[in-house]
């Protein structure tokens, strides 16, 4: 009996002890995941900083002694006086960026870093966008350049330049700009609507496999992946591709107003010089140059949201990105082979 028990005591503080280790674990886990999400937030850096140490980096090593000490105590002199208040308050160039993919998911940290310019942006400041884009989902986009169109609606000037592309979706963004700047061979247009849909109807049928579909609604489903297909779904699919086609048109002339439709409205792209002399963009440069261009003038503030996630969404986000991530990949070299390679 005491040999029972013995073993019972055993296998019960084994059992608190496992159980004690899950709790730590558990609560952890929650420490660090609420520790990340206090760790997110809104990140600002001064920019003018940034180039003005890397210039630095350089002077030192070209100039002399003697000048290098001269133009040191120069900008101490003018940093001081800004510091103090004994200088004008530059006007500020606020830098934000959007790296695109199909489901424009940077528009989640876009909204807040708009909303954060929106409450402090004063006359004589401005918008600059570094934007990235291939284009994707259209209601995802749109939702892009309606956050793009809240600096308009407060006069707040924007300048959007395009580095790489800005493409489909990804021009649907560009073109709310006020000055419109892309590099030399940067892709720009693909003005247009695409749905493309495989049909394994005939590879079922083949095995023996019917797929059942029921829809209240005539046009609840139109074309699909599993069923027969006909004349009357397809033709509404069309209908419905040429009907954004013409709400994208319509946001496009709203912004461009001068642009030809009619011309550019057809699906193609065109490399930046191409792309001025049709329209869609307004100069031809770099992001590098903008900036170092405005260094001179403005304040410029790299301004960036960064939302943390908890353990827990990590994880399923890891679940569900690496079947987007595939399809992601695969729409990007589709992508990339159509724009060309050099």
């Amino acid at each position: 009996m005491s040999e029972l028990l013995f073993e019972y005591g055993l296998f019960l503080a084994k059992t608190l002890t496992i159980v004690a280790a899950i709790v730590f674990v558990i609560g952890a886990a929650a420490n660090v995941s609420r520790r990340e999400r206090e760790a997110g937030g809104l990140t600002v850096k001064h920019l003018n900083q940034r180039y003005r140490e890397l210039a630095d980096v350089l002077r030192k090593q070209v100039l002399s002694k003697r000048d290098y000490k001269t133009h040191a105590k120069s900008a101490k002199a003018e940093r001081k006086a800004r510091e103090k208040g004994k200088a004008d308050r530059r006007p500020r160039t606020f830098v934000l960026d959007f790296h695109g993919d199909i489901k424009a998911t940077a528009v989640a940290n876009l909204r807040h870093e708009i909303s954060a310019v929106l409450a402090v942006a004063e006359e004589a400041d401005e918008v600059l966008l570094r934007l990235e884009n291939y284009g994707g989902l259209v209601h995802e986009h749109g939702l892009a350049a309606s956050q793009l169109d809240r600096l308009r609606e407060r006069q707040i000037p924007l300048t959007v330049v395009v580095d790489k592309v800005a493409a489909s979706g990804g021009y649907m963004m560009a073109c709310v700009a006020n000055r419109l700047i892309s590099a030399p061979f940067a892709v720009i247009g693909s003005i247009g609507v695409l749905a493309q849909i495989p049909n394994f109807y005939r590879l079922l049928d083949q095995h023996g496999v019917e797929v059942e579909q029921v829809k209240a609604g005539r046009f609840k489903r139109t074309v699909t992946m599993f069923g027969r297909n006909t004349e009357e779904d397809r033709a509404k699919l069309a209908e419905e591709l040429e009907d954004v086609h013409v709400l994208f048109r319509e946001l496009i002339a709203r912004y461009r107003p001068g642009l030809d439709l009619e011309k550019v409205a057809t699906g193609e792209h065109w490399y930046g010089r191409r792309a001025l002399e049709l329209g869609l963009v307004d100069e031809t440069g770099t992001s590098d140059d903008c900036l170092l261009q405005a260094l001179e003038t403005r304040d410029l503030y790299s301004v960036r949201w960064k939302g943390r996630k908890s353990i827990t969404e990590k994880v399923v986000a890891a679940v569900e990105g690496s079947a987007d991530a595939a399809v992601r990949q695969l729409a990007r070299t589709a992508q990339e082979s159509r724009f060309g390679r050099g």
